[in-house]
Protein backbone atom coordinates (compact mmCIF):
# COMPACT_ATOMS: atom_id res chain seq x y z
CA UNK A 1 0.00 0.00 0.00
CA UNK A 2 1.57 3.30 -1.23
CA UNK A 3 1.11 6.26 1.58
CA UNK A 4 -0.96 8.34 -0.41
CA UNK A 5 -3.35 5.56 0.79
CA UNK A 6 -2.01 5.04 4.00
CA UNK A 7 -2.92 9.07 4.84
CA UNK A 8 -6.47 8.65 3.85
CA UNK A 9 -7.04 5.85 6.15
CA UNK A 10 -5.83 7.91 8.95
CA UNK A 11 -7.60 10.73 7.50
CA UNK A 12 -10.87 8.95 7.31
CA UNK A 13 -10.23 7.34 11.17
CA UNK A 14 -9.42 10.96 12.45
CA UNK A 15 -12.71 11.98 11.05
CA UNK A 16 -14.94 9.46 12.25
CA UNK A 17 -13.68 9.98 16.13
CA UNK A 18 -14.37 13.74 15.72
CA UNK A 19 -17.72 12.74 14.47
CA UNK A 20 -19.31 9.47 15.25
CA UNK A 21 -17.31 8.63 18.83
CA UNK A 22 -18.56 11.46 21.31
CA UNK A 23 -15.60 10.23 23.82
CA UNK A 24 -12.31 11.63 24.74
CA UNK A 25 -11.07 8.10 24.47
CA UNK A 26 -12.69 6.64 21.68
CA UNK A 27 -10.99 9.90 19.40
CA UNK A 28 -7.65 9.21 20.89
CA UNK A 29 -8.19 5.54 20.26
CA UNK A 30 -8.80 6.17 16.62
CA UNK A 31 -6.39 8.72 16.26
CA UNK A 32 -4.19 6.43 18.17
CA UNK A 33 -4.56 3.89 15.28
CA UNK A 34 -4.26 6.21 12.46
CA UNK A 35 -0.96 7.15 13.79
CA UNK A 36 0.58 3.76 13.85
CA UNK A 37 -0.42 3.45 10.19
CA UNK A 38 1.15 6.71 9.23
CA UNK A 39 4.26 5.16 10.93
CA UNK A 40 4.33 2.10 8.80
CA UNK A 41 4.22 3.48 6.10
CA UNK A 42 7.29 5.65 7.38
CA UNK A 43 9.35 2.76 8.04
CA UNK A 44 7.75 0.90 4.55
CA UNK A 45 9.32 3.50 2.76
CA UNK A 46 12.17 3.66 4.28
CA UNK A 47 13.34 0.08 4.04
CA UNK A 48 12.92 -0.49 0.32
CA UNK A 49 11.80 -3.66 -1.43
CA UNK A 50 15.49 -5.38 -2.82
CA UNK A 51 15.34 -5.51 -6.81
CA UNK A 52 15.23 -8.79 -8.17
CA UNK A 53 17.34 -8.72 -11.47
CA UNK A 54 16.66 -11.67 -14.05
CA UNK A 55 19.71 -12.61 -16.11
CA UNK A 56 18.61 -14.40 -19.82
CA UNK A 57 20.95 -16.15 -21.45
CA UNK A 58 21.74 -14.75 -24.53
CA UNK A 59 22.23 -17.52 -27.34
CA UNK A 60 23.76 -16.40 -30.60
CA UNK A 61 22.64 -19.20 -33.64
CA UNK A 62 25.40 -21.03 -34.88
CA UNK A 63 26.15 -21.15 -38.72
CA UNK A 64 23.95 -24.28 -40.69
CA UNK A 65 26.57 -26.99 -41.16
CA UNK A 66 26.33 -27.14 -45.66
CA UNK A 67 28.58 -29.92 -45.12
CA UNK A 68 31.73 -27.97 -46.81
CA UNK A 69 35.22 -29.43 -46.20
CA UNK A 70 36.83 -27.20 -43.71
CA UNK A 71 40.78 -26.89 -44.80
CA UNK A 72 43.17 -25.16 -41.92
CA UNK A 73 45.76 -22.93 -43.81
CA UNK A 74 48.21 -24.54 -45.93
CA UNK A 75 51.63 -22.91 -46.60
CA UNK A 76 52.15 -23.80 -50.20
CA UNK A 77 49.51 -25.22 -53.18
CA UNK A 78 51.21 -29.29 -52.45
CA UNK A 79 50.38 -28.97 -48.75
CA UNK A 80 46.54 -28.05 -49.45
CA UNK A 81 46.25 -30.80 -52.37
CA UNK A 82 47.54 -33.41 -50.01
CA UNK A 83 44.74 -31.82 -47.24
CA UNK A 84 41.56 -32.41 -49.98
CA UNK A 85 39.43 -35.18 -49.28
CA UNK A 86 39.45 -36.76 -52.58
CA UNK A 87 37.63 -39.84 -52.10
CA UNK A 88 34.36 -37.98 -51.40
CA UNK A 89 32.08 -39.07 -54.52
CA UNK A 90 31.80 -35.49 -57.13
CA UNK A 91 28.61 -34.20 -58.46
CA UNK A 92 28.12 -34.36 -61.63
CA UNK A 93 29.48 -30.41 -62.30
CA UNK A 94 32.90 -31.04 -60.18
CA UNK A 95 33.32 -34.02 -62.12
CA UNK A 96 33.58 -31.43 -65.31
CA UNK A 97 36.09 -30.00 -63.55
CA UNK A 98 38.29 -32.75 -62.74
CA UNK A 99 38.13 -34.28 -65.74
CA UNK A 100 39.60 -30.47 -67.78
CA UNK A 101 41.96 -30.55 -65.38
CA UNK A 102 43.09 -34.33 -65.94
CA UNK A 103 42.88 -34.49 -69.71
CA UNK A 104 44.08 -30.80 -70.10
CA UNK A 105 47.03 -30.72 -67.70
CA UNK A 106 48.22 -33.81 -65.65
CA UNK A 107 51.00 -33.36 -66.84
CA UNK A 108 51.44 -29.93 -65.95
CA UNK A 109 52.64 -28.43 -62.47
CA UNK A 110 50.05 -28.11 -59.49
CA UNK A 111 49.85 -24.37 -60.59
CA UNK A 112 49.25 -24.79 -64.43
CA UNK A 113 46.40 -27.34 -63.09
CA UNK A 114 44.80 -25.22 -61.18
CA UNK A 115 45.17 -22.31 -63.73
CA UNK A 116 43.37 -24.19 -66.45
CA UNK A 117 40.49 -24.94 -63.51
CA UNK A 118 40.23 -21.01 -62.89
CA UNK A 119 39.86 -20.46 -66.67
CA UNK A 120 36.67 -22.85 -66.92
CA UNK A 121 35.22 -20.88 -63.83
CA UNK A 122 36.34 -17.63 -64.89
CA UNK A 123 34.55 -18.74 -68.34
CA UNK A 124 31.05 -19.72 -65.99
CA UNK A 125 31.03 -16.21 -64.81
CA UNK A 126 31.53 -14.64 -68.44
CA UNK A 127 28.35 -13.92 -70.50
CA UNK A 128 30.20 -15.13 -73.95
CA UNK A 129 29.98 -18.32 -72.73
CA UNK A 130 28.21 -21.54 -70.86
CA UNK A 131 26.96 -21.16 -66.96
CA UNK A 132 28.41 -24.11 -65.69
CA UNK A 133 31.47 -26.39 -65.86
CA UNK A 134 30.36 -29.23 -67.89
CA UNK A 135 28.72 -26.29 -70.47
CA UNK A 136 31.87 -24.72 -70.50
CA UNK A 137 34.16 -28.18 -71.26
CA UNK A 138 31.57 -28.99 -73.73
CA UNK A 139 30.93 -25.93 -75.98
CA UNK A 140 32.11 -27.01 -79.25
CA UNK A 141 36.04 -26.43 -80.40
CA UNK A 142 37.28 -25.23 -76.89
CA UNK A 143 38.67 -28.26 -75.55
CA UNK A 144 40.74 -30.96 -77.97
CA UNK A 145 40.12 -34.04 -75.67
CA UNK A 146 36.03 -34.11 -75.71
CA UNK A 147 35.07 -36.50 -78.03
CA UNK A 148 32.32 -34.96 -79.65
CA UNK A 149 29.98 -34.32 -76.35
CA UNK A 150 31.62 -36.48 -74.05
CA UNK A 151 34.10 -36.79 -71.90
CA UNK A 152 36.77 -40.19 -71.94
CA UNK A 153 36.96 -42.39 -68.82
CA UNK A 154 39.76 -40.97 -66.02
CA UNK A 155 41.26 -43.56 -64.29
CA UNK A 156 39.78 -43.01 -61.04
CA UNK A 157 41.89 -44.04 -58.02
CA UNK A 158 45.03 -43.18 -60.04
CA UNK A 159 47.28 -40.50 -58.47
CA UNK A 160 46.69 -38.36 -61.53
CA UNK A 161 43.31 -38.08 -60.89
CA UNK A 162 43.54 -37.65 -57.14
CA UNK A 163 45.67 -34.36 -57.41
CA UNK A 164 43.23 -33.45 -60.41
CA UNK A 165 40.02 -34.22 -58.13
CA UNK A 166 41.86 -31.96 -55.38
CA UNK A 167 42.62 -29.36 -58.05
CA UNK A 168 39.27 -28.64 -58.78
CA UNK A 169 37.86 -28.79 -55.31
CA UNK A 170 40.46 -25.91 -54.66
CA UNK A 171 39.54 -23.99 -57.77
CA UNK A 172 36.31 -24.34 -57.27
CA UNK A 173 35.96 -22.85 -53.30
CA UNK A 174 38.54 -20.71 -54.24
CA UNK A 175 41.08 -21.71 -51.58
CA UNK A 176 44.25 -20.64 -53.51
CA UNK A 177 44.57 -18.14 -55.74
CA UNK A 178 45.33 -18.74 -59.40
CA UNK A 179 48.80 -17.18 -61.21
CA UNK A 180 46.25 -17.09 -64.06
CA UNK A 181 43.70 -14.49 -62.43
CA UNK A 182 40.94 -13.30 -64.54
CA UNK A 183 41.56 -15.44 -68.01
CA UNK A 184 39.32 -16.87 -70.25
CA UNK A 185 41.28 -18.24 -72.85
CA UNK A 186 44.45 -20.47 -72.89
CA UNK A 187 46.25 -22.13 -75.43
CA UNK A 188 49.45 -24.27 -75.45
CA UNK A 189 52.60 -22.83 -75.63
CA UNK A 190 53.80 -25.11 -78.85
CA UNK A 191 51.36 -23.09 -81.13
CA UNK A 192 50.48 -19.73 -81.95
CA UNK A 193 46.35 -19.63 -82.44
CA UNK A 194 45.39 -16.39 -84.53
CA UNK A 195 43.20 -15.31 -81.82
CA UNK A 196 45.78 -14.87 -79.39
CA UNK A 197 46.67 -11.68 -80.76
CA UNK A 198 43.63 -9.95 -79.95
CA UNK A 199 43.95 -11.01 -76.56
CA UNK A 200 45.67 -9.69 -73.30
CA UNK A 201 48.43 -12.17 -72.30
CA UNK A 202 48.59 -12.77 -68.59
CA UNK A 203 50.66 -15.01 -67.21
CA UNK A 204 52.45 -18.31 -68.72
CA UNK A 205 52.49 -21.10 -66.50
CA UNK A 206 54.42 -24.58 -67.61
CA UNK A 207 53.11 -25.38 -71.25
CA UNK A 208 50.38 -22.99 -71.45
CA UNK A 209 49.87 -19.00 -71.92
CA UNK A 210 47.16 -17.39 -70.19
CA UNK A 211 44.68 -14.35 -71.56
CA UNK A 212 41.83 -12.24 -71.30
Amino acid sequence: MSRKTFSLVAIAAMTMASVTVPGVDGAAALAQVANDQLIETDVAELVPQTPEFISNPVVQPLPADDGAPVLTEAGSLAELVGMVDTDTPLDAELHCLAGAVYFEARGEALDGQLAVAQVIINRTEDGRFPKSYCGVVRQKGQFSFMRGNAMPKAPAGSAAWDRAVAIAQIAHQGLWESEAGDATFFHARHVSPGWSHRKTRLAQIDTHIFYR
